[in-house]
């Protein structure tokens, strides 16, 4: 099957056609303040060979979508339903099918949720200690994102160690702009670090993870601030963007490397908080046999692999800095007699994509 994979983010739209898992089209398109520009697309893969199906990456499935679903015109609107739960994403991942739609109207296309892969999180790791009205009436629990790459990269590092998936306790670490861990036992998800919103948990290029909910009420009670203005602080203002105004890791490495406190902050607060979070992982795992990276950071910063890594010594971790430094592609950066894998993977969500469409329709 030739299958177009459409990744809508926030500002582009990645357009993937896959046959057999090999990349035949690709094409990187900027996302305007309407949406998505469908004449661009079409001048982009008029030279493609025609899908046999699409499938769309759509950040937010709720509690109703914990599996591929095939697109009709109820669960577009289902869809776009859920966009209270995911404002700053989901209208961008309608935009995406809706565009791509109406290029290939005949094509089937299927949704395929980062917040599918979470759906199996127990009870214990998914709900919150706040009165049951909120959880039952609001649907406030813990529903994780990133799925999608977190299910290819567990499945990989699988392949890469030459294990079954399922004997295998895995941390798998996505760090990219917006960044969180999973703990996979078993190929599930038990535990992740995003919550209710992709805003909770690690610290991120410009959102700042998980902070004491007592700041947000002080500063709308004491400090002034209007809601609005909390959120794009919270949003676009802080993780680390806040140390110096860029969220790029490169530029801040790169700055801390030249004496900039600020940068050299910066990355001391995110090590740490990483570090401590793939801690609480194993915690939830029981034991560690693998850990991952992956995402943009996560595949392209020796310095925050091996910084993180240094501090979790403790669990058995050890990798050789020669293949730390030269990592490319999917590599095994574990050092000689280390107890718990180290692997750098490759981010494929395209690939994810592909396998749950193929898995879905045949």
């Amino acid at each position: 099957m030739r299958i177009l994979v459409v990744n809508a983010g926030s500002s582009s739209v990645k357009l993937r056609l896959l046959d057999a898992n090999q990349v035949v089209g690709s094409a990187d398109l900027a996302a305007g303040s309407h949406g998505f520009d469908v004449d661009a697309m079409r001048d982009e893969v008029s030279d493609w060979p025609a899908p046999d199906a699409i499938g769309h990456r759509i950040v937010h499935g709720g509690t109703r979508f914990t599996s591929p679903v095939r697109v009709n015109a109820e669960v577009r609107s289902a869809l776009a339903a859920l966009t209270e739960l995911a404002p700053l994403h989901q209208p961008k991942s309608i935009a995406g099918l809706d565009a791509v739609t109406e290029l290939f109207p005949d094509t089937p296309s299927v949704a395929c949720f980062d917040t599918a892969f979470h759906a199996t999180l127990p009870a214990e790791a998914s709900t919150y200690p706040i009165p049951r009205p909120w959880r039952d009436d609001f649907r406030i629990r813990r529903y994780g994102f990133h799925g999608l790459s977190h299910a290819y990269g567990s499945r990989r590092a699988a392949a890469m160690l030459g294990r079954p998936i399922g004997d295998l306790r895995i941390v798998s670490c996505h760090l990219g702009a917006g960044a969180s861990l999973a703990a996979v036992a078993g190929g599930r998800s038990i535990d992740t670090t995003m919550g209710f919103t992709p805003l909770d948990g690690l610290v991120m290029s410009t959102r700042s993870g998980a902070i004491d909910p007592g700041i947000v009420l002080w500063l709308l009670q004491h400090g002034g601030l209007s809601v609005a203005e909390v959120e794009r602080a919270l949003e676009h203002e802080s993780g680390l963007s806040a140390f110096g105004g860029t969220g790029d890791m490169r530029a801040v490495v790169a700055a801390a490397e030249s004496g900039g406190d600020d940068a050299a902050l910066a990355i001391a607060v995110y090590v740490h908080r990483l570090a401590a979070a793939i801690g609480s992982m194993t915690a939830s795992l029981g034991g560690l046999d693998a850990l991952l990276f992956t995402g943009g950071v996560g595949e392209h910063s020796p310095l925050i692999r091996a910084r993180t890594t240094d501090r979790l010594r403790f669990l058995g971790i050890e990798i050789d800095d020669a293949r730390n430094l030269d990592a490319s592609g999917d590599t095994n950066i574990s050092a000689v007699g280390s107890a718990v894998a180290t692997l750098v993977i490759e981010a494929r969500e395209d690939l994810q994509i592909a396998r749950d469409v193929v898995a879905l329709i045949g």
